[in-house]
C-alpha cells in the first residue's frame, strides 16, 4: 500500500532543496567574482554593470551585468531597479571582500569546488575501501583548505585560544619552543610566530608542497621572527623538548591519532602543554545534525575519512569526533589532563598537559 504525500511537508522539502541547489550553483559564479575583483570592485561604491566592469579593469560588459545579477538572486548583492545599481553592504562586504574578517569566505567556496573535482575519486573509495593521499584530491585542495581556516586563525589564535591555555601565554612572551604539527601551508604557525617574537616556532607537515608554500608564505611575510618549516610526519618528527605543541583541525584527518599522541607526549618537555584545536562537535551523532555539523560531515565524507584511510592505521575519526572520543584518545597517550579550554561557532579547544 503506497504511502500518503503530505503535500506540505513536500512543498516545505522542495522549497529546502531548491535554496540548496541555487547555493550549490552560485559556487563557481562567486568564485569568479572572486578571482575577477568584482567584488573588490562594487565596494568602492555602487555600480551600474557598465560601471563595474570599467572599475574591475575592462570586463565584458554583458557577462559583468549576469553576473552581477545572479549574486543579487543569491542575495549576496544589494541591487536598486530604480538605478539599476549594485551595491555590497558592509555585511555582505565582510564575507566577500574583507580578507581578515572573521567570515570572509573565499576559501570555503574554493574548497567546494575542490571537493565536487575529487568525487569520482572519493566514489572509488565507497567501493574499495580505500583513500585518497592529501594533495591528491584537487588540484590545490591545500591551498583551498588553508584559505579556508585562515580567517578563524587571524582572529582566534592569538585573541582567544592560546590566552584560555593555563600559563603558556606567559610563557611564549618569555621564550618558548613551539611545534605547529599539521601546519599546512603556514597562517597558523606565521600569526603565532608574529605575535610572541621572544618564542622558536617549526612547523612540520607531512605534504611537502604544502611546506614549499609556508616558507614561501614566511619569506614574503617578512617576519622578523621567522618560523621554519620542515616536512615530517607528526610520529616522525625527531626533534623534541617542546614546550608547546600545537595542532589546528589535522588530529582527526590522520590515519594513527593514538599513536600520534604518544608521540606527542615524547616530545614535549617536562610541563609542556599540548594544544589540540578540532571542528566543534557533540559526542553523539544527533547533536551534530545542525548547519555546523552539515558542512563537517560534508567535507569528512570528501576529504577527512579518505585522507585517514589512505594513511597507516586508518582510524578514520572523521571531522566530528567529538570532545569525549578525542579526549580518550590523548589520554592514552599519556596525558594526565585533558580539557576544554574554550570553543567558538566553529571550533573546540583542548588542552593537554
Amino acid at each position: 500500500m503506497a504511502t500518503a504525500i503530505d503535500e506540505e511537508k513536500l512543498h516545505a522539502f522542495v522549497g529546502k532543496m531548491l535554496g540548496d541547489i541555487g547555493g550549490g550553483m552560485s559556487v563557481p559564479t562567486v568564485r569568479l567574482g572572486f578571482r575577477l575583483g568584482l567584488f573588490d570592485a562594487l565596494a568602492e561604491a555602487p555600480a551600474t554593470a557598465p560601471e563595474l566592469a570599467a572599475r574591475a579593469g575592462g570586463l565584458h560588459e554583458r557577462y559583468v551585468r549576469e553576473w552581477a545579477l545572479a549574486q543579487a538572486a543569491n542575495g549576496y548583492l544589494d541591487y536598486d531597479p530604480a538605478s539599476d545599481r549594485f551595491g555590497l553592504s558592509p555585511e555582505q562586504a565582510m564575507v566577500f571582500v574583507h580578507r581578515d574578517s572573521p567570515v570572509y569566505l573565499a576559501g570555503a567556496f574554493d574548497l567546494i569546488a575542490a571537493m565536487v573535482e575529487a568525487e569520482a575519486k572519493v566514489e572509488e573509495c565507497f567501493r574499495h575501501g580505500t583513500g585518497v593521499r592529501w594533495g591528491d584530491h584537487a588540484g590545490c585542495l591545500f591551498c583551498a583548505t588553508g584559505a579556508f581556516f585562515r580567517p578563524g586563525y587571524v582572529n582566534n589564535i592569538v585573541q582567544n585560544w592560546i590566552p584560555a591555555l593555563d600559563g603558556v601565554e606567559e610563557a611564549l612572551r618569555r621564550g618558548a619552543k613551539v611545534a605547529d604539527v599539521g601546519c599546512g601551508v603556514g597562517f597558523s604557525t606565521l600569526l603565532m610566530a608574529e605575535a610572541y617574537p621572544e618564542s622558536r616556532f617549526v612547523g612540520f607537515d607531512f605534504h611537502a608542497p604544502s611546506i614549499e608554500e609556508a616558507r614561501r608564505h614566511a619569506e614574503s611575510h617578512g617576519a622578523a621572527n621567522p618560523p621554519r618549516f620542515e616536512v615530517a610526519a607528526a610520529k616522525e618528527i625527531e626533534e623534541g623538548g617542546f614546550d608547546l605543541i600545537t595542532m589546528y583541525d589535522c588530529l582527526h584527518d590522520m590515519g594513527d591519532p593514538r599513536g600520534c599522541a604518544v608521540h606527542m607526549r615524547r616530545i614535549l618537555a617536562p610541563g609542556g602543554t599540548w594544544m589540540v584545536v578540532e571542528p566543534v562537535a557533540g559526542n553523539a551523532p544527533a547533536d551534530n545534525l545542525n548547519p555546523v555539523g552539515r558542512l563537517y560531515y560534508n567535507a569528512s565524507t570528501m576529504i577527512c575519512v579518505p585522507t585517514s584511510l589512505d594513511q597507516e592505521v586508518g582510524e578514520a575519526l572523521g571531522a566530528q569526533a567529538g570532545e569525549a572520543r578525542l579526549s580518550a584518545i590523548i589520554r592514552e597517550g599519556g596525558f594526565a589532563e585533558v580539557r576544554r579550554a574554550t570553543d567558538g561557532p566553529f571550533n573546540m579547544v583542548l588542552e593537554a598537559r
